[in-house]
């Protein structure tokens, strides 16, 4: 008869947090490769011709409204010039940028495969989200950016009596950056992602971009059209974004694109108590 063995097995050493983070990156962008044949939900026929009308609002913008609003904006007393330069910081894209990035790079180094099941699913949850909300104002931003270089639009300030159709194209000069707006396109992406997420809280957030646009004509740092134009790429490529995650089942339904729950306050807590308990 075999004896039997009655110590306890070795007790599975707590992975440190940050270990597991080059792989779990790895793994989540593979599973995004994967799924990336995954197609994105057409726009409605609502959203395509609120496009145009976009379209056309700038266009307009450009023509009769851009001139009279830079020459408006000259005279504006500098006490309400002093609070917007406070206000427009708001549209900053690093002020969203920068805490979703270090969030969903802490959840990728907390959620480690060694990790209870619950616990990493409810930290993996987390990071979708996240991950939806940076890459929402993420990939808006680039294609303000590439657009900004290609038309090359010269800011108000660098015309302040002048013609404001002056395009010097293919220019890297921030003089010549104004269309579109990057703080218009900000505004929108971030009110876009976090009506997604929350959609009783679309008209605040609806006012919090129209808040920043205003911002921007009353500095003179760029012409109605820019902040129309900035909008409507923010609007348009988070949604686009949006779309992209609800096609691969990822924190939206592709049926909807309601949103998923989330998990609670209570399962969040008990999940990092298990990551750093582990």
């Amino acid at each position: 008869m075999k004896p039997v063995d009655d110590a306890p097995p070795p007790r599975r050493s707590a992975p440190l947090p940050g270990r597991d983070l080059p792989s779990n990156l790895a793994q989540w962008c593979l599973a995004l490769v994967r799924a990336a044949r995954a197609s994105i939900p057409p726009f409605p026929k609502s959203a395509v011709a609120g496009i145009v009308i976009m379209l056309g609002a700038v266009v307009a913008a450009m023509v009769f409204l851009d001139a009279p609003a830079v020459a408006w904006a000259h005279h504006l007393p500098r006490g309400m010039i002093a609070v917007f330069e406070q206000i427009t910081n708001a549209g900053l894209s690093g002020w969203y940028l920068i805490p979703s990035g270090v969030i969903v790079l802490l959840l990728a180094a907390l959620a480690s495969p060694a990790l209870p099941r619950f616990a990493w699913g409810v930290l993996t949850a987390l990071a979708a989200r996240w991950g939806f909300f940076f890459l929402a104002i993420a990939v808006p931003g680039l294609v303000t950016t590439l657009f900004k270089h290609v038309l090359g639009r010269a800011r108000p300030y660098v015309e302040p009596a002048g013609h404001p159709l002056t395009f010097i194209g293919l220019n890297l000069d921030s003089n010549y950056e104004s269309l579109p707006s990057g703080h218009g396109t900000t505004a929108a992406s971030v009110a876009v992602a976090v009506g997604a997420l929350f959609p009783r809280m679309r008209w605040i957030m609806w006012l919090y971009v129209l808040v920043i646009m205003f911002s921007r004509v009353v500095l003179t740092a760029h012409h109605p059209s820019d902040v129309i134009a900035g909008a409507l790429v923010g609007t348009l490529f988070a949604a686009l974004v949006r779309r992209w995650f609800a096609a691969r089942r990822l924190v939206f339904s592709p049926r909807d694109l309601a949103p998923y729950p989330g998990p609670s306050l209570r399962r969040i807590v008990a999940a990092f108590r298990g990551a750093f308990s582990s």
